[in-house]
């Protein structure tokens, strides 16, 4: 298989294989889903071959012998204006459990579209509204962070303390600077904490 930034592998010939095993998938599965994580990092090219794939699910949307597909792009970009968001609500009194996708996906869409970092707001897929939604995942406080910790313990089957978890959440990084609310990074950093706390 050919895989890109390997330097006997063209731009085509990884499109040519993405589109063939998106196929070919749709062919054995009547319901299919793919992921793609860190999706502002991807080449446009690819991001451009899976646009056909998405229209045919617009247009086949309503028939019922169509397979069932799923495309998730899993991205990073927004974070700045989603932080904003649900700052400024939880500000105005508002619980983390009233904000909703609406007061978000307006915000999240624009930051997406105006970016210059990245290829994915200016993909046609973002251009022509091949993307259904834009699903914001709000910030991590610090008791999520210890939630995160815990459950990074308890996947490992290691015991924990309260101490611990503790210890760990105060090992990240909060932003905004002044209010220090919202962890910079995810889950998947805090998982990696744990390892100052093996015997």
């Amino acid at each position: 298989m050919c895989l890109p930034g390997v330097p006997s592998c063209s731009l085509y010939s990884v499109q040519e294989q993405l589109t063939e095993q998106v196929r070919k998938t749709q062919e054995h599965c009547h319901q299919t889903l793919f992921i793609f994580d860190e999706a502002e990092k991807l080449h446009p090219g690819l991001l451009e071959a899976l646009g056909p794939h998405l229209e045919r699910q617009v247009l086949e949307n309503h028939s019922a012998e169509s397979s069932r597909t799923i495309f998730l792009f899993l991205s990073n970009l927004g974070g700045n204006i989603i932080n904003e968001v649900v700052l400024g609500l939880l500000k105005a009194g508002w619980s983390r459990e009233d904000i909703t996708m609406e007061h978000l996906e307006s915000g999240l869409q624009a930051e997406i579209v105006a970016s210059t970092d990245s290829g994915f707001g200016h993909s046609r897929l973002v251009k022509e509204n091949l993307i259904d939604f834009f699903v914001p995942f709000l910030p991590l406080e610090y008791h999520h962070v210890r939630l995160c910790a815990r459950d990074a313990f308890l996947s490992q089957e290691l015991l924990y303390t309260e101490e611990a978890l503790d210890e760990i959440a105060k090992m990240m990084v909060y932003v905004p600077k002044e209010e220090q609310i919202f962890s910079s990074q995810g889950c998947k950093s805090v998982s990696q904490r744990i390892n100052y706390f093996l015997p």
